[in-house]
């Protein structure tokens, strides 16, 4: 197992330095002017030239593309990832001021997911075909079809404004949750509840289950301990994957309801062209991609105890 996380860790080095590149390329040989949009975002009129150049100049964008990127990658070797051109603070505490808000918007979204798709796909898989499994069906297809900002505009029109029942924007208080995870959790939902469905209906079919039902043993004990555990390898696939979606797939629920966490201030250093934040917030995204997915390898040992991983750091002993 730690010859697997070993491996598994210096490939993630590797997908780091090509994600920094990637994302410095595409931003730097993009046409445009960062330092005029930058000061652009800072005041209503247009910012004179020779403004335009002192920022470029005391920022250093008027380097060539290749000091710039050795600038960066030296940066990145001191675990530096910069300041932002518009707020003048670090790129890294501008994320962790921010990042709390995203995390919990993102973990109740995840937990309202998991708390009411996994039951339901159960109890559909349980009664195949009866009207419960048809309604459940039709709401997953509903879910999984519906667009974040259109759901989100609809809630605040319904929810907010003709009924009055809960905010539309604003952040501090449980009711200004409700809304933005609602919409960000629709779709895992109809997601994870399909899958759990699929996964059941698979599972109640094999034979180790028509043997626990032979034995005496309670449907529900045969549901919870032997079909249930068996489902759990690709559940915990989609969730791990999922929860790195939700905290970098952010961006359209925040700005809908004016949530301040890293998605808006994202949206709004794109818009400026703030390359520094930009660059950094794709690099620790990446970074979750990567845990996420080294932390689902290792749940399919504890889950699953056919599944071994042998000193070579790969799969073994299914």
């Amino acid at each position: 197992m730690i010859a697997f996380i070993v491996k598994r860790l210096a490939f993630a080095i590797l997908i780091m330095v090509g994600a920094s590149l990637f994302s410095f390329l595409l931003l730097n040989l993009a046409p445009g002017n960062a330092a005029k949009a930058v000061l652009s975002s800072e005041r209503a009129d247009d910012p004179l030239v020779d403004e335009v150049e002192f920022f470029a100049s005391q920022h250093g964008l008027d380097s060539p593309v290749p000091v710039r990127l050795a600038r960066w990658m030296g940066m990145l070797a001191r675990g530096d990832l910069g300041v932002s051109l518009r707020t003048k603070e670090p790129v890294v505490r501008e994320f962790m001021d921010r990042f709390p808000a995203t995390a919990l918007l993102a973990v109740t979204s995840m937990l309202a997911a998991v708390v009411i798709a996994l039951p339901l796909g159960i109890l559909s898989a349980v009664r195949q075909h009866s009207l419960l499994d048809h309604g459940a069906r039709l709401a997953a297809l509903w879910g999984v079809s519906m667009p974040d900002f259109w759901l989100g505009l609809v809630l605040i029109l319904f929810f907010g404004v003709k009924l009055g029942w809960l905010p539309t924007y604003g952040f501090g208080q449980p009711e200004h949750l409700v809304l933005p995870a609602l919409t960000l959790g629709t779709g895992m939902t109809a997601l994870l509840m399909r899958l759990q469905r699929s996964s059941m209906l698979e599972v109640m079919g094999e034979e180790y289950i028509r043997t626990a039902r032979a034995k005496g043993l309670s449907e529900w004990r045969v549901i919870s301990r032997h079909a249930f555990r068996n489902t759990l390898i690709p559940i915990v696939t989609i969730i791990g994957m999922q929860f790195a979606h939700l905290i970098s797939g952010v961006v359209i629920v925040e700005q809908v309801f004016s949530w301040p966490g890293i998605g808006h201030f994202l949206v709004d250093s794109i818009y400026a062209r703030d390359y520094p934040v930009i660059q950094g917030f794709v690099l620790i995204i990446a970074f979750f991609f990567i845990v996420s997915n080294l932390m689902v390898d290792v749940l399919y040992a504890v889950f699953d105890p056919r599944i071994r991983y042998d000193k070579r750091g790969g799969y073994g002993g299914v």
